[in-house]
């Protein structure tokens, strides 16, 4: 049997905090004794700045057709690894490695983190247009089919997955509906270590001392339920508790509206490179993961889960999708879209902080055995050798 020696992770847009997982990936692959290759396009404006510098990454610019075309056939010849690793079901990532597969016969493992069409309305997403309008979508210069994030595409893609020669997702609703491996979000425990910081010195390095700090490290969106949080907030009324939002929304203004409706409980901290992240996590009481119940949040995995945990935090977050198994008895639950509980909770904690810390270190134990990168790669390394 042909020894494996390198994989191409294929990632469908690079300046965006999705190709996280690719990182992730990267990581547990590189622990099996495997080289990695990144490469992908750039739709935004430049490379997630947030990634580190760890791996190098081949990347071209990401643009509508037909010059996207142009670019696929760019890239083709760069993929050099022995197996394809496409991150998500996207004409960008997935799509390329199916060209690829054509010319070189070369397995592809396909990573699904997200229901993509979810996004769009799920299942009940159609295009069902005009002669017409297909013309108009694709010959005029802003047509909908030129960009290839179209929901067209991505339907499409869903239902190549067969054509995948194994499948991995991060949660039991993906598994269900696509089938594959569980690979979950894994953390760097050895860098996510509470042991490296002092919380106290965090928070003065940071301007949080003197709070009882809630910390959401990550983007706003309105399922992700930070309104939540801040609604629990007012019902509690005490001014030493702050909400610690890290990173801030990229795509909207959404975090503007909360800070004008609740700027009194809001602390912002710009985003930070990963490996600043611990120290910024340190800073926390608790970290709070509220998800609302939507069809998008059923099927993800909260890196802040994991944060939380590593840093042995205790963790606050909502009972929606693999949450509960995610945390265990390591940490607090509530309803979704329930600010009376998550109020009652925050002041149940904060009564009794030494006894959720211990929680918290609980959580560092399960994180440590289920979701360390060497805990994925254990369960990559058998996807990986069965092809």
């Amino acid at each position: 049997m042909k020894k494996i020696t390198k994989i191409s992770l294929l990632v469908a847009d690079l300046s965006s905090a999705a190709i996280m997982r690719a990182y992730l990936l990267s990581k547990a692959i590189k622990t099996l004794d495997i080289d990695v290759e990144i490469l992908g396009f750039i739709f935004g404006d430049k490379l997630y700045s947030n990634l580190p510098p760890e791996f190098k990454i081949y990347h071209l610019p990401g643009m509508n057709f037909p010059g996207f075309a142009q670019n696929i056939l760019q890239i083709l010849p760069k993929i050099q690894g022995d197996i394809i690793y496409a991150i998500k079901p996207q004409l960008a990532s997935f799509g390329v490695a199916l060209l690829k597969k054509l010319s070189s016969r070369k397995p592809i493992i396909l990573d699904i983190d997200d229901w993509e069409l979810s996004w769009h309305g799920g299942d009940e997403w159609h295009y069902h247009p005009t002669l017409k309008q297909v013309a108009r979508d694709i010959l005029r210069p802003n047509g909908a089919l030129r960009n290839p994030y179209h929901p067209l595409y991505i339907k499409w893609l869903e239902n190549c997955c067969i054509y995948a020669d194994a499948i991995t997702v991060h949660t039991s609703f993906l598994q269900q509906r696509f089938g594959g491996q569980i690979i979950p979000n894994g953390k760097d425990t050895a860098l996510f270590n509470p042991d490296k910081y002092h919380p106290e010195a965090s928070r003065i390095r940071y301007g949080l001392s003197g709070y009882k700090i809630l910390m959401f490290p990550g983007a706003p969106r309105p399922y992700k339920g930070v309104e939540d949080v801040l609604l629990a907030l007012d019902k509690i009324n005490r001014q030493d508790l702050k909400l610690v939002i890290v990173g801030g929304s990229p795509y909207d203004n959404y975090d503007e509206e909360l800070q004008q409706k609740w700027g009194r409980w809001i602390v912002k901290l710009p985003n930070y490179p990963a490996e600043i992240m611990p120290d910024v996590v340190a800073a926390a009481h608790i970290v709070v993961v509220p998800q609302r119940d939507t069809p998008e949040t059923r099927a993800q995995f909260p890196l802040k889960l994991t944060d939380g945990m590593s840093m042995a935090k205790p963790v606050l977050s909502t009972i929606v999708g693999d949450i509960p198994a995610i945390l265990g008895e390591t940490g607090y639950l509530v309803a979704p879209a329930n600010p009376e509980q998550l109020a009652t909770q925050i002041q149940l904690i904060f009564h009794n902080l030494e006894l959720a810390n211990q929680r918290g270190k609980k959580a560092r134990e399960r994180c440590v055995e289920k979701y360390s990168i060497e805990a994925m790669a254990a369960s990559l390394e058998s996807v990986i050798f069965r092809l």
